[in-house]
């Protein structure tokens, strides 16, 4: 019977090959291309536009965005969350994640956006400006105190004098969004970028105070998250040239 001497050794030397490339080790960034960009709700249309774009010129990258509010967002940061890039609706709750020593790169302020008022398209209470927000038997929702749209409500009732007596406080921004579209509320304070994604759903009343409490937008990769160098370039895009274009048609200011 013939033997085949060489197939055993050969075989031997071809597993100890195959071990020794993977004992050099590929990385999790290298391995595996999927970002997740945890983003606040006011950033949800252009960010998905950026996203669309992102993808465009790196086809390669898997990237998922989760959409809340900045301040559960950096709550689940803080308590191990997993995500390669925070991008907050101000810079409070960036704070809160880079003290928790979640920050690998960053911050930077990439957009800037102020509130105004949104009724629905017929306004049937008739609100003409934010005073009228106070007017009896005006219905109203903010966003709650401790999420940065609601701070920066605030921010604009000490600046104009005029105190709210909201229906409801919510979570995020969209949520209040949601009350007016519905016909659940006569009028909502919101983001100028939210009254801008809404169009034709709501009428916008602009606010003369919201532009003395603009909302910084800071973007950073975090700490842990494994893809730091795919994160990295994300956060370049968004502050690129393509990405202030998106973001301004959007309605956000850029610095």
């Amino acid at each position: 019977m013939r033997k085949f001497r060489g197939v055993v050794p050969s075989l031997a030397l071809l597993l100890a090959l195959l071990s020794a490339v993977a004992g050099c080790g590929v990385s999790a960034e290298e391995d595996d291309d999927t970002l997740t960009v945890l983003a606040a709700a006011s950033l949800t249309e252009s960010f998905r536009e950026i996203g669309d774009r992102f993808a465009t010129a790196n086809p390669e990258v898997d990237l998922r965005f989760n959409f809340q509010g900045s301040s559960m967002l950096a709550e689940q940061i803080r308590q191990g969350g997993a995500g390669d890039v925070f991008a907050s609706a101000n810079t409070g709750m960036m704070d809160k994640v880079r003290e928790a020593g979640a920050v690998a790169h960053g911050p930077d302020t990439f957009a800037t956006n102020r509130l105004t008022v949104v009724t629905p398209p017929d306004d049937p209470a008739g609100i003409d400006s934010f005073a009228d927000l106070a007017r009896p038997g005006a219905s109203a929702v903010v966003c709650a105190p401790q999420v940065p749209c609601g701070s920066a409500a605030e921010g604009v009732e000490r600046n104009s004098g005029v105190r709210l007596r909201p229906v409801s406080e919510e979570d995020d921004v969209k949520d209040v969004l949601h009350k007016v579209t519905s016909g659940e509320a006569d009028a909502g304070l919101v983001y100028v970028t939210d009254a801008v994604a809404a169009g034709d759903e709501v009428r916008r009343v602009d606010v003369p105070d919201a532009d003395q409490v603009t909302n910084e937008y800071p973007i950073a990769t975090l700490d842990g998250g494994g893809h730091q160098r795919l994160a990295q370039r994300f956060t370049d895009f968004v502050r690129g040239e393509e990405g202030r274009e998106v973001l301004r048609r959007h309605g956000f200011g850029t610095p």
